[in-house]
């Protein structure tokens, strides 16, 4: 399995209440409906841009993937949300109109405008946003002030989010990303916004918040596009090691230096044998004897300091392979944050049990 992660080239939130205002550097980028009540009956909304590298996108696809099945996820971090009292789905479109990412923060004093913004695709006064005669396959809408993006219709993605469901944004945009890839419609990165029908409104119980780390966040959850293929290949060969068949066994970790940068892309080998291995009258020791992992075996990754899943387990994506050497498995640091030591996890079910191997599998990633 493989996974590979890519961050933002630029992301921008877009607020209908500061027209001209870019928030291209604020820490946060947002998708929420307001509405103030009697006093103003002009609700407002926020929509973010976010954009991801094209040069980049297709070298993953043309090189690493190399015709596997495959799939990519936005992924969003939740910095704040808020007014779930009901469904809310989030639609995320392809952009239709290039924009730039500008300098500004959230209300700046005085606001900046030398980006995006609710009115401008660039600095205040230079193209607008379409709001009228769209191109076929693009729309737009906003209310009384006019602006707001303008993106295809087609393809798109949605999630559904609810009070007891994950506020994190992990959405399959394939269709848009395959879009892109085929040069169908340009990449100008994605919109995320809540459905139509559901801003504007001028009702201070229907109030969603959703506020998600940005690029130039100071945390470890910046946006991600994540790509997901299958390289689980378990092909043996010559061999005459055998699949371990207890759960007693315990693994270490090969190849692990302790330390990668960025761009490594490393092979970890696992070395595998019973913890308590049978009498047998041999020369050698029975702890030279390597085994494999069962086929139905998967990695994990943790940030050791904040206990977050970083790579979770997965049937199809994280499974652990297997050559003539032992049982193995590929990770892409490129995706992971610098300065920062992760944990390694391993699960097997072997004999009907399901085992979680946590032995200290700890590495960094280093700047160059």
């Amino acid at each position: 399995m493989a996974v590979y992660k890519i961050f933002p080239t630029q992301d921008a939130t877009m607020y209908s209440l500061y027209p001209s205002m870019n928030t291209g550097v604020d820490e946060i980028i947002e998708s929420t409906t307001t509405a103030f009540g009697a006093f103003d009956p002009d609700p407002q909304v926020s929509r973010f841009l976010i954009q991801f590298d094209t040069t980049t996108i297709n070298d993953i696809i043309n090189n690493k993937i190399s015709g596997s099945d495959w799939t990519a996820y936005l992924r969003c971090y939740a910095a704040n949300v808020t007014g779930l009292s009901e469904a809310t789905t989030v639609y995320i479109y392809p952009v239709s109109q290039s924009w730039n990412n500008g300098t500004g923060k959230y209300l700046d004093q005085p606001i900046t405008t030398n980006g995006v913004s609710w009115t401008w695709t660039d600095y205040s006064g230079s193209t607008p946003w379409q709001t009228g005669n769209f191109n076929p396959g693009t729309t737009a809408s906003y209310s009384s002030t006019v602006g707001g993006g303008v993106w295809y219709t087609s393809p798109s993605a949605s999630q559904l989010f609810e009070y007891s469901n994950p506020i994190d944004i992990e959405t399959d945009v394939k269709n848009i990303v395959s879009a892109w890839y085929s040069s169908s419609i340009p990449n100008n990165g994605f919109i995320v916004k809540q459905a139509s029908n559901e801003e504007f409104i001028d009702n201070l119980n229907v109030q969603v918040e959703m506020k998600f780390f940005s690029i130039d966040t100071n945390t470890i959850y910046p946006p991600q596009l994540e790509f997901r293929w299958d390289d689980h290949r378990f092909n043996t060969g010559s061999a005459t090691n055998t699949i371990i068949n207890t759960a007693l066994l315990t693994c270490t970790l090969a190849e692990n230096p302790g330390v990668f940068f960025l761009d490594s892309i490393n092979r970890f080998r696992i070395n595998c044998r019973p913890t308590y291995p049978p009498r047998v009258y041999q020369t050698a020791s029975i702890y030279t004897t390597n085994y494999y992992l069962p086929q139905n075996s998967y990695w994990a990754i943790k940030d050791l300091y904040t206990n977050d899943v970083i790579i979770d387990f997965d049937d199809t994506y994280t499974k652990i392979s297997a050559d003539s050497q032992s049982s193995y498995f590929d990770v892409y640091m490129n995706g992971l944050e610098p300065e920062r030591y992760y944990k390694i996890l391993l699960k097997t079910t072997v004999g009907g049990s399901t085992i979680i191997l946590d032995d200290n599998y700890y590495f960094k990633i280093a700047n160059k």
